[in-house]
């Protein structure tokens, strides 16, 4: 059977901004948002993500809560995102390529720096939507423990069998660019966009 048939990659990420969300500082990061939420969209191997508590359109899956390590930030929420992926490959290239790409590039002037991980992966069965608990759960255990099949990032990731595998760098590239062709119009606006 092909790897990741009947399993779905799930991907949680947290950071933490230098300022509150409305503010000057994160500008940049608030309108690149919903270009990013498209891109994500129209790439090659997404599944679907959790919208957020209180806000129309995308469901939010389960409570929205946040790990640890928001704690004495003096934040009650804090930028993250759950998705779902078909593969390792699909997430990489949209993560490492694109629109995606150029909101990494920039990220530095928005979100401190950070001492725990960035993201978590891990499969679930095709049939499970994770929730946020789920995400935070696994990047605190990530942070404290190390990667595993339950926890682990694309430094070292895992297959849906629970193996270590390796990333064919080969099929990101053919994604990055198949997902390019859909996304032009977006990639022309951010880079239109202010730092």
């Amino acid at each position: 059977m092909p790897a990741g048939v009947g399993k779905h990659l799930a991907m949680y990420n947290f950071g933490l901004h230098v300022a509150a969300y409305e503010s000057a500082a994160v500008e940049g990061f608030r309108l690149r948002e919903a270009a990013n939420f498209e891109a994500a969209s129209r790439a090659h191997g997404f599944i679907g993500r959790s919208g957020y508590t209180g806000e129309p359109g995308t469901p939010c899956w389960g409570e929205q809560v946040f790990p640890r390590f928001i704690e004495g930030s003096g934040f009650a929420t804090a930028p993250s995102s759950l998705s779902l992926w078909a593969d390792i490959e699909s997430l990489m290239a949209f993560s490492y390529s694109g629109v995606h790409a150029d909101a990494l590039k920039h990220a530095r002037h928005w979100n401190v720096r950070q001492s725990w991980p960035p993201l978590v992966l891990w499969w679930v069965d095709a049939s499970v939507v994770p929730e946020w608990k789920d995400g935070v759960e696994r990047l605190e255990y990530i942070h404290d423990k190390g990667p595993s099949a339950d926890a682990f990032s694309f430094k070292r990731p895992y297959g849906p069998d629970g193996g270590a595998v390796e990333i064919d760098r080969n099929r990101v590239k053919e994604i990055a660019a198949l997902n390019a062709g859909g996304q032009g119009d977006l990639l022309a606006h951010v880079m239109t966009l202010k730092i």
